[in-house]
């Protein structure tokens, strides 16, 4: 047992209290990240490598929803069928907005 006043159990106390202020931090970042998405998230076939070829090409999501088949064909590493779902997706969030 240690006394009350003990260096060491003040030591101890110190590396519980910051491991478990690391342990807390870590889940605040995965739940944030779990909530943020992206509405290309909603395009079948654009994972995460895509996406961001996508808006670093276009520079924006909303220029990407002005975009045209001529300048999708632009992007390096689309194939048709992304583009087809691109263009579909496009599609539908200008008639639902």
């Amino acid at each position: 047992m240690l006394k009350k006043t003990s260096p060491m159990l003040f030591l101890l106390q110190q590396i519980r209290d910051e491991a478990h202020r690391t342990a807390i931090t870590y889940h605040r970042k995965l739940r944030i990240k779990k909530n943020v998405r992206s509405a290309l998230d909603d395009i079948s076939g654009i994972g995460p490598a895509k996406r961001k070829t996508l808006l670093k090409h276009f520079g924006s999501l909303k220029k990407l929803l002005e975009a045209t088949e001529d300048t999708l064909n632009a992007v390096p590493g689309l194939s048709q069928a992304n583009i087809k779902a691109i263009l579909a997706y496009i599609a539908s969030s200008q008639n639902t907005g």
